[in-house]
């Protein structure tokens, strides 16, 4: 076959593996994929191996220590900044309260319509994230932690579930959905990896199970 028509093969075919894949994204979880993208699993667990291991202490913890929520952009708070992220569809007043929208909850697999059914998680909780170390920071640094859109940190998720949840690490809670196990345990990592958090020996141990899988 001449070099000309095979690379014109070769293109058709690019475009219809491309329109295919989009037309699969379309039609699948539109939102499964909105936390941004954690570190691979062989990243994950190089930084899980460096995590210092040592006993949390929830001495003098306070949710109002984590100012929460900001303002990020114009009239949006960081929650107001998530649901239109994480949603589809996604349309705001004036004041950037999402007034309507289709949200699917990686945790669960739950989908919803109204926003009021959605809780916007901290992947590692404020709790969790004070016994391992943010007791120690100033609330400037605190405020920066609760508000981070940058990290895999912030996720909208089925409010019951989240609140099931509550400020449990991996080796107490798990999502429901077991495929998101992965992902959810790299992000974990991350975070705690990025903001020089320690682990508990029975959360590594959980830690390190789920990533030898991924």
């Amino acid at each position: 076959m001449p070099k000309f028509y095979a690379r014109r093969r070769l293109s058709i075919l690019a475009a219809l593996t491309g329109l295919i894949a989009s037309v699969g994204l379309l039609n699948g979880p539109t939102a499964s994929a909105a936390l941004p993208t954690p570190v691979s699993a062989a990243t994950a667990r190089t930084y899980l191996a460096s995590l210092t291991v040592a006993t949390e202490n929830r001495t003098g913890y306070d949710r109002d220590l984590f100012p929460t929520w900001i303002t990020i952009s114009g009239t949006c708070n960081t929650r107001e900044t998530i649901l239109k992220r994480d949603g589809t569809n996604v349309v705001t007043s004036a004041a950037c309260a999402a007034t309507s929208g289709s949200w699917y909850s990686v945790y669960d697999g739950a989908t919803w319509t109204a926003a009021s059914d959605l809780d916007i998680d901290h992947l590692v909780p404020l709790a969790e994230a004070w016994d391992s170390g943010a007791s120690a920071w100033t609330t400037a640094q605190r405020q920066g932690f609760a508000n981070d859109i940058t990290r895999p940190q912030l996720i909208a998720v089925t409010d019951n579930v989240n609140q099931s949840k509550s400020d449990q690490d991996p080796a107490e809670w798990m999502p429901p959905v077991a495929s998101y196990a992965c992902t959810y345990v790299r992000a974990w990592v991350q975070v705690k990896y990025y903001y020089d958090l320690t682990i508990d020996s029975a959360e590594k141990t959980k830690l390190s199970s789920v990533l030898s899988g991924c």
